[in-house]
């Protein structure tokens, strides 16, 4: 049969509809995940279009997944975390919902705080069991939509569950319709995706969603998630692994529109950033995020780099305001006690700083030589330089100046006498044998030595 698509505006083949292979045996994809060997990538050389949503956002899961992962937060740490979400979301919402647990006191105390606030962005969605009970505790607290695990490999229905696929399609749908009956939006968490039966189980189980949706008059929202970081961004790749080929047939083969799908990646093999956006890129309108990448095991997509994809992508922050990253690293190193790793990108303390001399010359003539972008203006962070063995006279001249907020015709040079002095006793220093950097403090010290009041004290 021939359709007009509402997607392409022409003429596409609606045969292709596939149904439930309840297969006997668990399908574990053996030839591609061998326990005991690196999964393989596979390529079948077969593209599928891009298609660029006209709207693409970021989704929060900070205080659901990422929570797992860390000491349990405060109220008042979850309240603050949310009220720095929607800073940088800004006033269009690009972070544009975000999700709680509801199972304890504190985490309802939490959530209902956070409603008090009054704030749009983000939307407060919720994670939860799915059980009838706690649809209507969503329902009660006046939240419109709640994530619920429909896991789809075999893995999980076969091994965890112990299931047939029909079992917990059947299980799965039952839950959902639970959902509708209580006017909750289902947000199906299709957990561990990069592993299923694509078109033997996942597309069958979300064309059954899709009716279900249509019955009741309500929407449905599709979270592919990859749950053990799997995908791959590469346009031929084969499936199951094909993130461009797992949107594409979520949209081709189960009719979900980009604006209710989501992905959801892990870091495990690095391709977390790189898969969610391409999964943007090839027709999801969000994608979900962490602050910092906290999250299981290597962590999720950090929603402080999709920012800057975001902008990479649209040309635009569109009202995002990305010094509040900033904030944000600030508040989960002193609040939180979180220890972010020094070399993480945006947010590491050494992120955009250099130990070697000859960047530090470099710095000097032009930040922009060494400096990934105006960190100071986007991250309110300068470009800085550790002292160390190999900083050389550019190093300490290029510290002293940014330790002492010196410009113009206030700088010190390279020959300067006092970079020469400091760049002697460095040097002795290391021929001593010291091993570790110099501490911004030892050196403010040996400075107010050897030029006593030259700088004014901070």
């Amino acid at each position: 049969m021939l359709e007009i698509s509402s997607r392409t505006n022409l003429l596409e083949q609606k045969s292709y509809k596939y149904s439930l292979q309840d297969v006997a045996e668990p399908n574990l994809q053996r030839d591609i995940y061998s326990y005991g060997t690196v999964p393989k990538v596979a390529f079948n050389h077969r593209r599928v279009p891009m298609n660029m949503p006209e709207e693409i956002w970021i989704t929060d899961t900070s205080l659901r997944d990422g929570m797992q992962s860390v000491e349990p937060y405060t109220v008042d740490q979850i309240v603050n975390i949310y009220k720095l979400l929607n800073k940088l979301g800004g006033p269009y919402g690009i972070i544009r919902q975000t999700e709680f647990f509801i199972y304890s006191k504190k985490d309802r105390q939490a959530l209902e705080k956070c409603m008090e606030l009054d704030l749009r962005f983000p939307e407060i969605t919720t994670w939860i069991r799915a059980t009838k009970q706690d649809f209507r505790l969503v329902k009660d607290l006046g939240i419109r939509e709640t994530g619920i695990l429909v896991s789809c490999s075999d893995y999980h229905i076969f091994k965890k569950m112990g299931m047939t696929r029909k079992q917990a399609l059947d299980y799965y749908l039952a839950t959902i319709s639970d959902a509708f009956a209580e006017g909750i939006i289902p947000r199906c968490h299709l957990e561990d995706i990069t592993r299923a039966d694509f078109y033997g189980f996942v597309v069958p189980f979300v064309n059954e969603i899709q009716k279900l949706s249509r019955q009741a008059g309500i929407p449905v929202k599709i979270r592919a998630c990859d749950t053990m970081g799997y995908g791959v961004p590469y346009t031929e790749a084969a499936m199951p692994r094909s993130v461009a080929g797992i949107i594409y047939g979520l949209q081709h083969y189960a009719d979900v529109p980009s604006e209710c799908l989501e992905w959801h990646g892990h870091n495990d093999f690095y391709k977390a950033v790189a898969n969610a956006s391409t999964a943007w890129l090839y027709g999801a309108c969000a994608v979900n995020c962490s602050l910092l990448g906290i999250g299981e095991r290597t962590g999720n997509v950090p929603l402080e780099a999709m920012v800057f994809e975001y902008a990479a992508l649209r040309g635009s922050l569109d009202g995002m305001d990305p010094t509040v990253i900033t904030e944000i690293a600030e508040y989960f190193k002193k609040d939180i006690g979180y220890d972010i790793p020094v070399m993480t990108p945006f947010v590491g303390r050494n992120f955009n700083v250099t130990r070697a001399g000859i960047h530090a010359d470099g710095l000097m003539k032009d930040e922009e030589i060494y400096t990934i972008f105006d960190t100071k203006k986007l991250l309110n962070r300068p470009a800085a330089v550790q002292i160390g063995k190999t900083s050389g006279l550019a190093g300490i001249a290029y510290w002293i100046n940014g330790t002492y907020g010196l410009e113009g015709d206030a700088c010190v040079g390279k020959q300067d006498p006092l970079v020469l002095a400091l760049k002697g006793w460095i040097d002795a220093e290391y021929e001593d044998g010291r091993v570790t950097m110099l501490s911004n403090g030892e050196l403010e010290q040996k400075i107010e030595e050897l030029a006593s009041g030259r700088f004014p004290k901070k």
